[in-house]
């Protein structure tokens, strides 16, 4: 369990890509050219920051893991810095210097917090050996447990087709961050990470979710990629692969600066990945993490503290009667806590001593309980048109009111399968003499690492009972 951020200290990764400087020249506007119809910028300020590749690698270190940087970089002057500002952050350097190129550079203009105007100083595409890029990479990979590809398209990754299947073969884990549209080049890839409008330009428009899962599906299957992490701006981020999809709404409350935040990102879910943490709680991590960078001018990272505060306070939860999408949300949470979720599933009409005492053993398992009920329409067809007694709101707020009882949530079909497909808590508890393969949602849960309990009952104690008691039958 860790309630402030996990020790990613363990964590030993390697990033390679475009490299570059992020210069920015900041001051006041409060005048119009007259030499032409633009604003006249009176500096104050000039800052230096880690881009591209860089700032992914940047990223890792702040949160203290282990992180070497491949690229490449001109014998120059900006070179030079970008290198000694890497060092100084924990950033290990293993570059490619070409003399005959320019270190990549990003000059932006700002007034009053706005970007007037960016500047690129480059010479595309890059011009380098890369066979001693290949080289570089070859020699460390043994070092390391994951791999990041970080895509700008200057160049540096023209060969990463080759260098996938060279980390691949060496057993590593590797996430992309990708460029362009032929999505071909990052074939057998473990988890990409494009944005939604990245995404559209590859597999066309997505009128709908269905056809964002379905196009997203057929474009990981054609190209052999396991996962896809598609980022969506203000609607939060969606993880989809063969076997399961799950989306999260963003958690920015205000968005300052998008620049970056995929960087963000795609390191969160390479130290979840490297610290062998589900997907699942690593994509909550990121969410929070790239929640964090938006609020900030400029290409910036997340502190270990940042992340701690906002887990804290993303953990104060709704409990009680909530929705499936908040149910889905607040499961992400208490997982990414450590915690461990219980769930069980039925009509509880007419709530006695036996469910109570049901409940609260399945509660003693883990560390939150959810409580699927029957809709009103499904508890007919199950136990005749007489049934139920009481509504499913009165139910559920019953239920809700159990001090063992954290989340109760309705569910429409004869059987809770795919609600538990959806939730994948860490475990399913059914009462009676079931066995696990019999429960329904069980494949699903079992599959994801979770498990099957079955409880006794109490003896002699059910609703039906009840019932037939009230009408004098007994």
């Amino acid at each position: 369990m860790f309630a402030a951020a996990p020790e990613f200290h363990k964590a030993r990764i390697l990033v390679i890509g475009d490299v570059m400087l992020d210069r920015y020249w900041s001051g006041r506007a409060a005048r119009i050219s007259p030499e032409a119809p633009v604003p006249v910028v009176q500096v104050q300020g000039v800052e230096e920051r880690i881009g591209g590749a860089g700032n992914v690698a940047l990223n890792i270190a702040k949160l203290g893991g282990q992180v070497t940087l491949l690229g490449v970089i001109g014998d120059d002057a900006d070179g030079e810095h970008l290198t000694g500002l890497l060092q100084t952050a924990n950033v290990a350097c293993d570059f490619v210097v070409a003399p005959a190129l320019r270190t990549i550079c990003k000059l932006r203009i700002m007034a009053q917090h706005q970007q007037l105007i960016r500047v690129d100083f480059e010479d595309l595409p890059l011009s380098f050996p890369q066979s001693a890029l290949a080289a570089k990479l070859q020699q460390q990979l043994a070092l390391h447990d994951v791999v990041v590809f970080s895509d700008y398209g200057k160049g540096t990754l023209a060969a990463v087709a080759d260098y996938i299947i060279a980390a691949k073969q060496a057993g590593l884990k590797v996430l992309v961050d990708p460029k362009g549209t032929d999505y071909s080049r990052y074939a057998h890839a473990d988890i990409i990470t494009p944005n939604l409008a990245e995404l559209q330009a590859v597999v066309g428009a997505c009128s709908d979710e269905q056809a964002l899962v379905e196009k997203g599906l057929a474009m990981i299957q054609q190209r052999q990629i396991d996962t896809l992490l598609l980022t969506r701006g203000e609607a939060g981020m969606s993880l989809i692969q063969a076997a399961q999809q799950h989306s999260i709404p963003a958690k920015a409350k205000d968005v300052f600066d998008v620049t970056g935040a995929g960087d963000t990102v795609i390191a969160v879910m390479a130290l979840g990945v490297a610290m062998g943490m589900p997907l699942l709680d690593a994509m909550y991590l990121a969410n929070l993490a790239g929640g964090i960078v938006v609020g900030k001018l400029g290409t910036s990272t997340v502190s270990v503290e940042e992340l701690a505060v906002a887990m804290n306070g993303d953990h104060d939860m709704k409990y009680g009667v909530v929705s499936e999408d908040e149910l889905a949300n607040m499961v992400t949470s208490a997982k990414a806590y450590g915690e461990r979720v219980i769930m069980t599933n039925g009509c509880f009409d007419l709530l006695h001593a036996g469910h109570v005492t049901y409940l609260q053993q399945a509660r003693a398992l883990g560390d939150r309980l959810i409580v699927a009920v029957n809709s009103d329409a499904s508890v007919r067809q199950l136990k005749g048109k007489t049934r139920p007694i009481n509504a499913v709101q009165q139910r559920m707020q019953v239920l809700a009111a159990l001090a063992c009882v954290d989340w109760v949530v309705e569910f429409t079909e004869e059987t809770p399968e795919r609600l538990y497909c959806k939730i994948l808590p860490d475990v399913i508890v059914k009462g009676g003499d079931y066995r696990p393969d019999q429960v329904a949602g069980a494949d699903c849960v079992v599959k994801a690492g979770g498990e099957v309990k079955i409880l006794t009952f109490v003896d002699g104690v059910s609703t039906t009972a009840m019932i037939n008691k009230a009408k004098g039958e007994l």
